[in-house]
C-alpha cells in the first residue's frame, strides 16, 4: 500500500532523484524544510505521519507556510500535479527543446516545489544554477526581483513572480508575470489576472461589501484532494474558498486585494495593506515595509506603517509617507504613524505575517 515518505528538501539533483524514486515506488512525498529548527521539524513530521498510508494516486503532502497558525498538510495527487504543469506550460508556450526551468525558491514550499514537479511532469530540463545559460523560465518572490535587479532578471524568457506583493508594475521588466495561487491550488493558477486554462474563478460578495471586493473562489483540476487530516476544504461543487479578497478590474482581470481578514477598517473605510505597502516600497530609504491596523478610540483602527530602513539611510518622515500614499490611493489609506523596525515578521517562505502587526486583544 502506498505510504508517505519524508524527504529533506535540500534543493538540488539529489532531491529530484529521491522524489522521482518515491513516486516510481507508488509513494507520496513530504518535503521537510531543512531550515526548520529541530523541534519545529519534529512537530511537522509528527503531524504529517510519514510511514502511514496515503490514498493511491497521492503524490505530495506539502506543508502550508503557517501564516496564521500551525501549518496544514496539503495533499496533491499526481493528476493535480500533471494538470498544473500542463496548464502552466501551455500558458508560457514552454518547449522542452528550447526551455529550461531554474529552481531558486525553497523546494519545501509550493513555489519552489512546483518548479521541480513541472519539470518532471512536462519533461522540461531543470537546473538549480542561477548562472546556467540554458535557463529560460524561473519562479521567484518579489524580494528576489529587487535583489537581483532588472539586468539579471531580463535574461530569462519568463519570470513568474508570486507572493503577497508584486514587483512595482510600472517598473517591472516585461518578462515578469505576476502569479496568484496557494499551496491548496498547487501553485499559481492566475497569471497577470487571467486564470490558466481549465481554472475557474469567481468573486463572491461578502458581508459589508469590503469596499467593492469579495471573496475569491477557485475551481480546477490542480486543486488539492484534501488536507492530511482528511478534511476537504472544497465545497460539494469542487470550489475552494481561498480566504483572499479581490475584484474584477475594467479589463476583466482579477485584482487581488489581500486576505479577507487583512482589511483595516479606519473611520468606516477599508484599507488593504498590500496596496499601501507597494507605495511604501518605492520611497527613498525603505528596504521593506509592512502595514497593520492598531485599535484607535476615534477611528476604530489607525493605519500604521512598519518600515525597515535601508543601510545608511534615514527613515522617511511621516509627511512624506502620507503624501506618497495619498498621491496613489484614497486619503484614508495614508498611515497615521511610521514605526521603524529591524525586520518584518515573515513565514519561512517569505510571506508577511500581517496578523502579527495587530496587537492581541486586551482581556477585560
Amino acid at each position: 500500500m502506498p505510504r508517505l515518505v519524508a524527504i529533506p528538501a535540500v534543493p538540488g539533483p539529489r532531491f529530484v532523484a529521491e522524489l522521482a524514486r518515491a513516486w516510481d515506488g507508488g509513494d507520496a512525498v513530504l518535503p521537510v524544510d531543512p531550515r526548520l529548527p529541530p523541534p519545529a521539524a519534529a512537530a511537522l513530521v509528527e503531524a504529517m505521519r510519514p510511514g502511514e498510508p496515503v490514498e493511491p494516486g497521492d503524490a505530495l503532502v506539502v506543508a502550508t507556510s503557517g501564516t496564521t497558525g500551525a501549518p496544514k498538510g496539503v495533499v496533491l495527487t499526481h493528476d493535480a500535479v500533471a494538470a498544473s504543469a500542463a496548464a502552466v506550460h501551455r500558458r508560457l508556450a514552454a518547449d522542452p527543446a528550447h526551455d529550461a526551468w531554474l529552481a531558486v525558491l525553497p523546494v519545501a514550499h509550493i513555489g519552489g516545489l512546483a518548479v521541480v514537479t513541472r519539470a518532471l511532469a512536462g519533461g522540461v530540463p531543470l537546473t538549480f544554477d542561477w548562472d546556467d545559460p540554458a535557463a529560460t523560465l524561473v519562479s521567484v518572490v518579489p524580494t528576489q526581483l529587487e535583489r537581483h535587479g532588472v539586468a539579471r532578471i531580463s535574461r530569462f524568457r519568463v519570470v513568474l513572480a508570486g507572493g503577497s506583493a508584486d514587483w512595482r508594475a510600472s517598473e517591472r521588466p516585461t518578462n515578469v508575470v505576476h502569479t496568484y495561487g496557494s499551496t491548496e491550488t498547487g501553485s499559481g493558477v492566475v497569471y497577470d489576472g487571467v486564470p490558466l486554462d481549465g481554472v475557474e474563478v469567481r468573486v463572491e460578495s461578502v458581508d459589508d461589501a469590503l469596499d467593492g471586493a469579495g471573496g475569491i473562489w477557485v475551481r480546477g483540476p490542480m486543486l488539492l484532494r484534501a488536507y492530511r487530516d482528511g478534511t476537504d476544504p472544497k465545497d460539494a461543487g469542487g470550489w475552494l474558498a481561498t480566504g483572499d479578497a479581490g475584484s474584477w478590474d475594467h479589463n476583466g482581470r482579477l485584482a487581488v486585494r489581500g486576505r479577507l481578514d487583512d482589511a483595516i477598517v479606519t473611520g468606516g473605510e477599508k484599507v488593504w495593506p498590500a496596496a499601501v505597502e507597494a507605495v511604501l516600497a518605492g520611497l527613498p530609504g525603505v528596504a521593506e515595509a509592512g502595514v497593520g491596523g492598531v485599535p484607535d478610540p476615534e477611528w476604530g483602527e489607525r493605519v500604521v506603517a512598519y518600515v525597515v530602513v535601508a543601510e545608511g539611510c534615514s527613515p522617511p518622515p511621516l509627511g512624506m509617507v502620507r503624501d506618497a500614499v495619498k498621491a496613489a490611493l484614497a486619503a484614508y489609506a495614508a498611515p497615521q504613524e511610521v514605526v521603524v523596525v529591524p525586520a518584518l515578521p515573515r513565514t519561512s517562505s517569505g510571506k508577511l505575517r500581517r496578523p502579527l502587526f495587530r496587537p492581541p486583544p486586551v482581556d477585560g
